[in-house]
């Protein structure tokens, strides 16, 4: 807000010194004025700073899908199962890392092989 009434001093500021140098144009300082009175009251109604008129643009987990219907949400839910089973051996293996600190940050060093190999797969020779 600070800074908007700095602005608007500035312009007054300018205003008043293009007008009193320009004195052989009657209506220069009514077109400069009017200019600014123009853009001030379109920076006063501007509604891009707004995102809503909602007290609470926000919509809870419970009704953020309700606009799928039930059918959709049940095909969603059973393509994630079949793609759970399916998935590649290499991304289960960086999932389990995943959940394992120490392997995790061995494999941002080594990679994820080289960790899943260290903290997951049996040593040579053990039983």
């Amino acid at each position: 807000m600070k800074s908007l009434v700095l602005l608007a001093i500035l312009a007054a500021l300018v205003v008043v010194t293009l007008c009193y140098g320009e004195q052989k144009e009657e209506n220069f300082c009514f077109h400069i004025v009017s200019v600014l009175s123009l853009n001030w009251h379109h920076a006063q109604e501007s509604h891009e700073s707004m995102e809503s008129y909602e007290l609470n643009p926000f919509i809870n987990r419970r009704n953020a899908n309700i606009f799928i219907s039930p059918q959709q949400r049940w095909r969603a839910k059973v393509q994630e199962r079949i793609r759970e089973r399916s998935k590649p051996v290499h991304e289960l293996n960086r999932e389990a890392c995943d959940d394992y600190r120490l392997c995790e940050r061995y494999a941002m060093v080594y990679g994820y092989n080289a960790a899943y190999n260290r903290y997951f797969r049996e040593r040579r020779g053990a039983k």
